[in-house]
């Protein structure tokens, strides 16, 4: 949506497709971070953002047993947001659409989903699309995939992947907010068990990481222990268990991490999740989504405007973001073996908190270093590409 936006904007016809009738999927990406706020601002967008309902986080804290650790303070970061805004992800591509709608080349088409590559010579020329009308072929000098970690075209194209390890898994749900609840959410230690949990207005967004395939261990002890393990780990909300009525309540994130090694065929281009799926850790996934969308506006609206498009200019796409990806993807690595994996997997009565992350509560400069990885990455874009009427 963001790159089809910015290709608009920059006189290039795009159509954009969406399988659902709408947006409405919960437990989605929903955190937009300071990078992305920026590029809004670049584009003249952020303050009709900014007045859609959204919860701002200045800080990231977690509790490891009874000890509360700050970890990431964004008050330091040089940007005109110093915080990341927590709203529904169907909200923020509503507004994309809207916003792009606005421009005569500016295309999107729900309910169509795509279903194979229209090839010829080699070459990708176009989607295949099965419509409520019937089946549709929509042909293009570009395919760009953005249909995520589970991507139809990126398996279609039989791009080579490389697969790097997940020890987690997620059960997302819903927990209602008490006015005496605490204000902002944040990670819960315990022995065998994390809780993430995130302020979403009138209800909590709760994230219960479990041990890589163990969702049905959890099922089979049935939704009142599930309850119990969760009432243990926000004792305020107890009250409120109910909430989780059955195991439909509960949506399972299967959580995986990989990468395309090349990103691009002729005529075909894989950007986000569909190039390179993301752990959660960080919730950085949809900001380096749309960080690849911004490098490849920049990169590809001229080459489509001249229809002059090459491989090389995909290539550029890829050598451009490519470091970028690896970079964040080693450090939740790093995190998933350090701390998910050690937290998941131990049977003590009570964890302590890790000597590394003591140092953050002792120096409070250092709580800019994940501030900067979480809030801008690596390389982060700038809008480069003029826009046109």
């Amino acid at each position: 949506m963001m790159l089809g936006l910015l290709l608009a904007r920059a006189g290039v016809d795009v159509v954009v497709l969406e399988k659902h009738a709408d947006f409405l999927r919960d437990f989605r990406g929903d955190t937009i971070h300071p990078s992305t706020l920026e590029i809004l601002n670049e584009l003249e967008l952020l303050d009709d953002f900014l007045k859609l309902p959204h919860q701002n986080v200045y800080a990231l804290t977690v509790q490891i047993g009874d000890e509360t650790v700050p970890i990431a303070d964004f008050s330091h970061l040089p940007t005109r947001c110093k915080f990341v805004a927590f709203l529904p992800q169907w909200d923020f591509l509503n507004f994309l659409a809207e916003r792009g709608a606005r421009y005569p080349s500016f295309s999107l088409r729900m309910r169509a989903e795509v279903v194979d590559l229209l090839e010829e010579a080699g070459r990708v020329v176009g989607v295949a699309v099965d419509t409520p009308e019937g089946r549709l072929d929509v042909r293009a000098a570009l395919v760009v995939a953005a249909d995520g970690r589970h991507s139809i075209v990126r398996e279609k194209a039989k791009l080579p992947i490389e697969k790097l390890s997940a020890p987690m898994d997620v059960l997302w749900f819903r927990v209602s907010r008490s006015p005496n609840d605490p204000e902002t959410g944040l990670g819960r230690f315990k022995p065998g068990r994390l809780f993430v949990l995130l302020n979403r207005g009138d209800y909590w967004q709760c994230g219960f990481i479990i041990a890589k395939g163990t969702v049905d261990d959890v099922r089979r002890a049935g939704l009142p222990a599930f309850r119990e393990s969760v009432a243990e780990l926000i004792p305020f909300a107890a009250d409120r268990m109910t909430d989780i009525r059955s195991w439909e309540d509960v949506k399972l994130l299967t959580v995986l991490v990989d990468r395309l090694t090349t990103w691009y065929r002729t005529g075909l281009l894989c950007i986000g999740d569909a190039a390179h799926a993301m752990s959660p850790v960080g919730g950085v996934g949809i900001n380096l989504a749309i960080q690849d969308a911004v490098a490849a506006g920049n990169l590809l609206a001229e080459p489509l405007r001249r229809r002059s498009l090459t491989d090389a200019d995909l290539r550029r796409v890829q050598e451009r973001r490519a470091l970028a990806t690896r970079i964040v993807q080693r450090f939740q690595i790093v995190a998933q073996n350090r701390v998910v994996a050690p937290v998941l997997g131990s049977r003590a009565r009570t964890l302590t908190v890790p000597f590394l992350l003591r140092l953050f509560m002792w120096f409070p400069w250092l709580r800019r270093i994940p501030a900067r990885l979480v809030g801008v990455g690596f390389r982060p874009e700038h809008v480069k590409i003029p826009g046109r009427s």
